[in-house]
């Protein structure tokens, strides 16, 4: 199970339920990823002024960007989820707290119609992103922005969201 805490800080609508497409996404991705447990993640859906604010709080880089991951756990490698322990566990649903994604609107309508895609495929690409990102993998080398790329890909063609739809 997945317990998604959703807040929505901005003004911008898409033709989908964000709620109900990120929840599906984290779903298929911890699945993927051979999680058994319950799990809790927080999503915020806001502009690209507050993106930017937190990207510059939190990294220290003075600009927007399309997502932010703050993951809840350290690993000492992807999807190695032995590093849980009590002290990552919400006592209020003893599920664990994978960590938070936040995801530009702005930047959601933008990326779609740069690549030729829709908002949907968009918003479902980015959620993967995150939360393989929420899982321990990143992409700072060849090796792993190909292992994150096709983790992403798998997961979005599993629901069936591809860049045609």
């Amino acid at each position: 199970m997945v317990v998604l805490n959703t807040d929505i800080q901005t003004e911008e609508k898409f033709e989908f339920d964000p709620e109900q497409t990120a929840l599906r996404v984290c779903e298929e991705v911890l699945a993927r990823e051979h999680f058994d447990q319950d799990a809790e993640i927080s999503l915020v859906i806001t502009d690209a002024e507050e993106v930017h604010r937190l990207n510059l709080e939190f990294r220290g880089i003075d600009r927007t960007t399309d997502v932010l991951s703050f993951p809840g756990l350290d690993y000492e490698s992807p999807a190695e989820f032995d590093c849980i322990d009590e002290s990552c566990i919400n006592p209020d649903n003893d599920c664990v707290m994978l960590g938070d994604i936040v995801i530009n609107a702005q930047k959601v309508k933008e990326q779609a119609a740069e690549y030729g895609h829709s908002e949907l495929r968009e918003f479902a690409f980015l959620t993967a992103h995150s939360m393989l990102h929420l899982c321990g993998y990143d992409h700072m080398t060849p090796e792993e922005a190909e292992v994150m790329e096709e983790r992403q890909r798998t997961a979005l063609d599993a629901l069936g969201i591809t860049r045609e739809a």
